[in-house]
């Protein structure tokens, strides 16, 4: 390859933030395909100047006192959950989000990422990236609530925290939201399972939520019981919910 473009292979990589991930098309050169470019970079990741990511992703190593750092975690998955047009196709959610939201201290190789349509879990670096389906559509708007949501749904199964541990911490999170965001979320549970559905109507209930509710009273079965293990003295209305 021709000094010159190597030249300018080297002054884009420069000009990226340390761990930003880029590919071959990230790099157009006048007059120099893009397979070409992208044996440029697979040389430069022998020589050892940048890291390889995954098939075709790249990335310019952060060094620190510590070590080399990886790329964060919205880097490693940015294809998969935005287009071409940086428009939402996916949204981060499981144990990663679940620790930064305060449920759970554990940390995880795994990245879960909610998306609409179903896809086998690939490999990404150092982590493993699975999906869960999500009924709803994504928008930037709604994915924290979706987040929510999707803890609710998974409340019993977050690592180092038992279901009470970490329904009160959701009663804190949900009281958070702004008035119109409950509204928004209680149409956005509709899709979800029933658990999830009286779960979010106990909580929001407990938070001073009334006749707002009836879309989710009436999306149950009256006669449907839920154990939850969730206790009074956290849930208090949890019996109007039929949680036990």
């Amino acid at each position: 390859m021709r000094t010159e473009t190597k030249s300018h292979i080297i002054d884009y990589i420069d000009s990226q933030e340390p761990g930003q991930v880029f590919t071959a098309f990230s790099i157009p050169i006048e007059g120099v395909s893009v397979d070409a470019v992208r044996k440029a970079l697979d040389r430069m990741v022998v020589e050892g100047s940048i890291r390889k990511l995954d098939k075709g992703r790249y990335y310019r190593p952060q060094q620190t006192r510590f070590g080399e750092l990886p790329p964060d975690i919205e880097q490693v998955v940015w294809d998969l959950v935005m287009d071409k047009n940086h428009q939402p196709i996916g949204y981060l959610t499981g144990m990663i989000m679940f620790a930064q939201m305060g449920l759970t201290t554990q940390i995880s190789s795994w990245i879960e990422l909610g998306v609409r349509k179903y896809r086998r879990r690939i490999k990404r670096g150092r982590y493993t990236v699975s999906f869960i389906l999500q009924p709803n559509p994504i928008t930037m708007e709604n994915m924290e609530l979706l987040r929510l949501l999707d803890a609710i749904r998974f409340c019993r199964e977050i690592s180092g925290t038992d279901p009470e541990e970490a329904v009160e911490r959701l009663i804190y999170l949900v009281g958070k939201l702004q008035p119109e965001q409950k509204l928004q979320i209680i149409e956005l549970a509709l899709p979800y399972a029933p658990y999830v559905r009286a779960l979010l109507g106990a909580i929001l209930e407990h938070l001073g939520l009334g006749k707002e509710l009836q879309p989710l009273r009436d999306s149950l079965n009256p006669m449907t019981r839920y154990k939850l293990y969730i206790s009074e003295k956290i849930l208090p209305t949890r019996s109007n919910w039929n949680i036990r």
